[in-house]
């Protein structure tokens, strides 16, 4: 993997050197620099002559910040997966609605890095994708849609919600509705789908962040988030040990 650390302090960007050279044994990487947004844009954008696969970027630093530079990288054709280590816990929201593939905490743990890396190899981008990691190529729904039947992609599905009588299908862009039970979706599509809630099914691969939450109806709990939406989907106590480990696999 090609990284680049930005920081605007430079033991920071040495600690992190430090710990990426003692991954090497598993994940082998070439690693980079840059103190500030201005330094590392030169170095992201086409003509900065060097792809890299991750950005490990601190948030709060002078001038642009972090949370700036995570927002323009999300403009480029390519732009690489990012993952925020600050020593602040409280832009996890911000970090992961643009998308970031993990956020760490100062100080970071050789372990907790090496979640981080083996999250950003999974969760590499490409331009087009055709379908998502573990979707088959061209597996699809149908779907009744206002009289006519519908193909949809089962690449494109973020979520299964049961309600009253009918199944919600979730989409980054939209939502429909189909026939069918929660038990039956969850049989055929297990191995993508984890259960988080007698009413839910959400993609594995979409899983970003699990948060304490409350809820009207249910009380104080803990909801999951996935990328690509801003809502967020309670998870039953029993099904909270299933999602962590999701987000640590």
């Amino acid at each position: 993997m090609n990284i680049l650390i930005v920081d605007d302090e430079a033991l920071a960007r040495g600690r992190l050197r430090t710990l990426l050279g003692d991954c090497q044994d598993t994940v082998p990487c070439t690693v980079g620099e840059a103190a500030n947004t201005g330094e590392a844009l030169a170095q992201l954008t086409p003509t900065g002559g060097r792809a890299f696969d991750l950005v490990l970027l601190d948030i709060h630093m002078p001038g642009q910040d972090g949370l700036c530079l995570a927002h323009a990288l999300q403009a480029l054709a390519h732009p690489p997966a990012v993952v925020f280590v600050t020593a602040h816990a409280d832009h996890a929201v911000s970090a992961f609605e643009l998308d970031a593939v993990d956020y760490l905490t100062k100080p970071v743990r050789r372990e907790r890095l090496l979640q981080a890396l083996a999250k950003a190899r999974r969760n590499s981008r490409s331009p087009a994708p055709a379908a998502a990691p573990g979707v088959p190529e061209g597996e699809t729904l149908l779907i009744q849609d206002r009289g006519r039947t519908e193909r949809l992609s089962l690449a494109e599905v973020l979520y299964f919600k049961a309600e009253q009588k009918y199944v919600t299908v979730r989409t980054a862009t939209r939502s429909y509705i189909m026939d069918g039970s929660l038990s039956e979706l969850e049989a055929k599509f297990a191995p993508r789908y984890l259960r988080i809630h007698r009413n839910a099914l959400v993609a594995r691969r979409a899983v970003r962040a699990l948060e304490k939450h409350y809820d009207p109806e249910e009380g104080e709990g803990w909801a999951v988030r996935l990328q690509g939406l801003a809502e967020l989907l309670m998870v039953s106590r029993r099904q909270v040990a299933a999602v962590r480990e999701e987000l640590a696999g």
